[in-house]
């Protein structure tokens, strides 16, 4: 019976020591991870939309306007159709017409009367300024972001493909030069193929892709 007892006892012991033991270790992790998270809190860089340094900002666009250490002043921001966007210590500030880099300087010269040295960036997040339209017989019609380079049969892929009726061969694009109507034929099937290469235009904002 002595026996017995003793070794409950000892089993008793192990556990007890392993569970406390657990329990040092499990607050020291999680506070580390926590301690990690509250440092970094911006750490998922915004994904920029584009990456040419000569994109103008327009209006609907939204944007990523970072302060280093000023959380209060981090943010997103969409473009108003006015052209502004509305920040703190700054109220409304002109952002359509201007690059990232010229935003960026703008923003930074204002808030340096209130921040000693402040580290300003500035990243487009969606372009929503710069529109094309596809109609026709596609799966789906309607306007779509106008990415920088984005040639016809990139536009096209981003349509959801043709329906049964649609004669590829005959794909157009409508584009108002000089207040008139000019059309550029596209034949997708040539295109794919590796032929007439020049049909594949780069589109401008405002551009009609009709496929009939």
């Amino acid at each position: 019976m002595y026996k017995q007892l003793q070794v409950l006892v000892a089993i008793f012991i192990v556990v007890a020591v392993g569970a406390a033991q657990a329990g040092q270790n499990a607050p020291a992790n999680s506070g580390a991870g926590q301690s990690a998270a509250q440092s970094n809190p911006g750490s998922a860089a915004a994904k920029p939309a584009t990456a040419d340094p000569n994109y103008v900002i327009g209006p609907q666009d939204v944007l990523d306007v970072s302060v280093w250490k000023e959380a209060e002043l981090t943010r997103s921001v969409p473009v108003r159709p006015d052209g502004k966007i509305s920040m703190p210590l700054l109220n409304d500030v002109q952002a359509a017409g201007l690059t990232p880099m010229q935003l960026t300087t703008q923003i930074t010269a204002g808030l340096k009367k209130y921040i000693a040295d402040p580290q300003v960036t500035v990243v487009v997040t969606q372009i929503n300024s710069q529109r094309i339209y596809i109609l026709g017989e596609i799966n789906r019609a309607g306007a779509f972001p106008l990415l920088p380079g984005m040639t016809v049969l990139e536009a096209l892929s981003s349509a959801g493909g043709f329906t049964m009726f649609a004669n590829t061969k005959k794909i157009y694009v409508m584009r108002k030069v000089n207040g008139e109507q000019q059309k550029y034929p596209f034949n997708y099937k040539d295109v794919v193929h590796g032929k007439s290469p020049e049909s594949n235009i780069v589109l401008q904002a405002g551009d009609t892709i009709v496929v009939p």
